[in-house]
């Protein structure tokens, strides 16, 4: 039997050097693309709890507690990430927060009062009409108790010298009735006339502080760079005028 010849392909040399050209770019292009990936994502660095500086091209997990610094290719710094925050200190953070958003409340708060009170009162004769204006109303109802006080005196007189019958014996019921109604209602003025003084008194405490107050932002103190200041209730007096 003749011997059966196996012909092997010819491989051109052109051809290899083709295909192995393509192997090497296949092989090259995926380190490029992760080289590029971790210059855009940046270099993370820190150091551990052990004092060890770790280097990664992502957030370091053993340094999340702690600051990480994100560096450029060339090693200049890019970023800062600050420690993650535990439960507590989250809350901390968001107490420290809201005690922040509520000063600055305050202070716009301020700022506005201020503004608003120098817009009524744009000197002193203007605060002084309005001081004026809050004490007439409690002279007004104190003129209202005295005349009252005067009506219960007169009053009482018949009352008294009908009394004058019976001294020594039980009083009618009716009479004892109107004596007390009578004791009830002078009580009542009396105490009224005092809580008027006291309210003069507080109306004029509180004008006085006001127009400090006012004297410094007249004087060009800037709008609530002076702390809070007590108003006067409806700017005049209140229920103790009753």
């Amino acid at each position: 039997m003749p011997a059966v010849l196996l012909h092997q392909p010819v491989v051109k040399p052109w051809a290899l050097g083709l295909a192995l050209a393509v192997a090497a770019g296949a092989a090259g292009a995926q380190p490029r693309g992760a080289d590029n990936a971790a210059s855009a994502a940046g270099i993370y660095t820190c150091v551990d709890d052990k004092g060890s500086k770790l280097t990664s091209d992502r957030p370091i997990p053993a340094c999340v507690g702690k600051e990480q610094r994100v560096l450029n290719k060339d090693g200049s710094l890019r970023r800062v990430v600050p420690p993650t925050l535990t439960a507590d200190e989250r809350a901390e953070q968001e107490a420290i927060e809201r005690r922040a958003a509520a000063a600055r409340a305050a202070q716009a708060d301020a700022v506005r009062r201020d503004r608003n009170l120098m817009s009524r009162f744009p000197n002193e004769a203007a605060h002084r009409k309005a001081r004026e204006a809050a004490l007439d109303t409690v002279r007004v109802a104190n003129k209202a108790t005295e005349a009252r006080q005067v009506e219960l005196n007169a009053a009482r007189k018949p009352l008294d010298e009908e009394a004058e019958f019976y001294k020594g014996k039980t009083l009618p019921l009716r009479l004892r009735q109107q004596i007390d109604a009578n004791d009830a209602a002078v009580d009542a003025q009396r105490s009224a006339t005092q809580n008027q003084e006291a309210e003069m008194v507080r109306i004029n405490r509180l004008y006085d502080v006001e127009l400090a107050h006012l004297r410094q932002l007249w004087a060009g103190a800037q709008p609530g760079s002076l702390g809070s200041v007590p108003s006067v209730v409806s700017r005049g007096a209140s229920s103790a005028v009753r």
